[in-house]
């Protein structure tokens, strides 16, 4: 069964982006950096690219896209477990759309294994969508203004001012190249807070066969 949900319906969407825009309110609250529209929309673009450049068809990039816009919906209902409330929310908006039930399975799936502390590469979707989410440490993700309040997550985030992630020529490894600002920030300081989701995205790289990679300031380190 062919369907008609696309990546751009969901984006337009009024009642998803809604809920996109008030879960990302509850994180701004609770001083989380940004996952509002900034943050789901990269992360559609470079699960997109993902799947695209590793030969997927059609479909699948479009599903990835469709689960990364989606994947941080359940933060409206509460941090804890979001990834399951979000799927599950996931779940009712796509069925009342009357996506079929095996793209639907596939989205949800996705969104409920991409937080670090439960997340699992079941599928391509998954693994895709977990990189995306997880490589997606920039400047701008940082809300608080005020430099001298920092706590790590603002420092290590702020302290990233460039930030790319690509295939190598012949496609068998994956690289996140970061710039990193050391007088804001050490190296050691990010892998403290973020070891777990580059070990994750290593797992997730498995799934399609290729090496996961890490530049820093033009050094190898992973």
């Amino acid at each position: 069964m062919s369907s008609l949900v696309t990546y751009k319906y969901i984006r337009k969407n009024p009642d998803i982006m809604t809920y996109i825009k008030k879960a990302d309110e509850a994180l701004a609250a609770q001083g989380y950096t940004e996952h509002s529209f900034a943050h789901v929309e990269k992360a559609a673009a470079t699960a997109g690219m993902i799947l695209t450049e590793l030969g997927y068809d059609e479909r699948d990039i479009e599903l990835a896209k469709i689960a990364a816009i989606l994947h941080d919906i359940g933060n409206v209902i509460n941090r804890i477990d979001h990834a399951q409330s979000g799927a599950v929310m996931a779940f009712r908006l796509l069925d009342n759309l009357s996506m079929p039930a095996d793209e639907i399975a596939t989205i949800i799936s996705a969104i409920g294994n991409h937080d670090e502390s439960t997340a699992q590469p079941i599928n391509a979707i998954a693994a895709a969508l977990i990189i995306a989410d997880k490589t997606d440490v920039r400047r701008s993700r940082v809300r608080n203004r005020d430099f001298k309040t920092f706590d790590i997550h603002d420092r290590v985030n702020y302290a990233v001012t460039k930030s790319k992630l690509y295939f190598s020529d012949n496609k068998d490894k994956l690289i996140l190249d970061l710039n990193i600002d050391t007088e804001i920030s050490s190296v050691m300081e990010y892998f403290e807070i973020f070891l777990d989701r580059m070990l994750l995205c290593k797992r997730s790289a498995e799934f399609f066969k290729v090496k996961f990679c890490m530049k820093i300031n033009g050094s190898d380190i992973l």
